[in-house]
């Protein structure tokens, strides 16, 4: 593949969502669900004060229900909050960078598929932000 000749390489900060929307640990799953439903995001950092602890995904709730059928939206809301915690779906395995980190760095992280985000945080630890695949391919579309 010939390399793109590029005049601005982006920034991470170019390419990743500022501020994402995040749940907070103990918050009821069927919230964290609601957030999901309502949004055109898959992926939600998971925090305890500003600091990252976790991720959760529309695919990790799907995980927890997906042999309940002919189930409505009330039934799955209760459900998830009387048999699982946002502890219980959430992965603790993040991956994070710093805002100094470049895109070529958080492009390998997700190359390999295994996740499709990576919490982006300052120097104290915090979220700053979040890049998803998507965000990714987003920035390449405009390059090319």
């Amino acid at each position: 593949m010939e390399s793109l000749d590029m005049k601005h390489k982006p920034q991470l900060r170019d390419v990743m969502t500022a501020e994402p929307k995040t749940v907070h640990i103990g918050q009821p799953l069927s919230d964290v669900y609601q957030v999901l439903e309502s949004n055109p995001f898959h992926h939600v950092p998971v925090v305890n004060g500003d600091t990252p602890v976790g991720m959760i995904s529309s695919t990790d709730i799907l995980k927890l229900v997906y042999d309940v059928e002919h189930s409505d939206d009330r039934m799955l809301r209760t459900m998830l909050d009387h048999q699982f915690t946002l502890e219980d779906a959430m992965s603790t395995e993040l991956i994070t960078v710093k805002t100094t980190e470049t895109v070529h760095t958080v492009a390998n992280h997700l190359s390999s598929g295994a996740v499709h985000s990576v919490v982006v945080v300052d120097d104290d630890g915090e979220l700053v932000g979040i890049v998803t695949s998507s965000d990714l391919i987003r920035q390449l579309a405009e390059l090319v």
